[in-house]
């Protein structure tokens, strides 16, 4: 090895060393651990798949997202599902999707044509599994803040202040 390699060498090398030492010192210093996914469910897996089965059957999917990473451009910006039965009863939601215009219950900014839809004409039964399965979709203490906001911002377009 010539000298000039030599110190390119020996550069790269430091240049390494450092960078190793800096992620370490990183790794070292995050005191905060990884909490996990902070949404779960309650429901049985009949409840689930019952509820799951009128889901799929009013295309709720088109505008609202569960348990997925959401591609904005796919979906109408809806709330998430995610974390909502923390934030309402199954009696609320019952009402909700009971209510012959869902918006004199929770106000919506979006257009017309994206808003809710009236599901007053499902059968009780099916309003019963989905307000059952909504109500099921919990979210943990530490994280209940932050789906509050998000809700609260995605429903009035405003910062959330608590």
């Amino acid at each position: 090895m010539k000298r000039g390699e030599k110190i390119v060498f020996a550069v790269i090398a430091v240049v390494v060393l450092i960078l190793m030492g800096r992620n370490l010192w990183n790794v070292e210093s995050d005191h905060e651990a990884d909490k996990g996914i902070p949404y779960y469910s309650t429901a049985s897996a009949d409840l689930t798949r019952d509820a799951m089965d009128v889901y799929r059957k009013q295309s709720c999917k088109s505008c609202h997202s569960l348990w997925t990473v959401r591609n904005m451009l796919d979906n109408v910006p809806a709330p998430i599902l995610d974390g909502l039965g923390s934030l309402h009863s199954e009696e609320w939601f019952f009402q909700y999707f009971s209510s012959a215009n869902p918006q004199t219950i929770l106000p919506s900014r979006l257009k017309q044509e994206f808003r809710m839809p009236s599901y007053a004409q499902l059968p009780e039964n099916e309003r019963h599994l989905l307000a059952s399965y909504m109500a099921s979709l919990k979210v943990k203490d530490w994280y209940l803040e932050e789906t509050r906001k998000a809700e609260y911002e995605k429903l009035t377009g405003k910062e959330y202040r608590p």
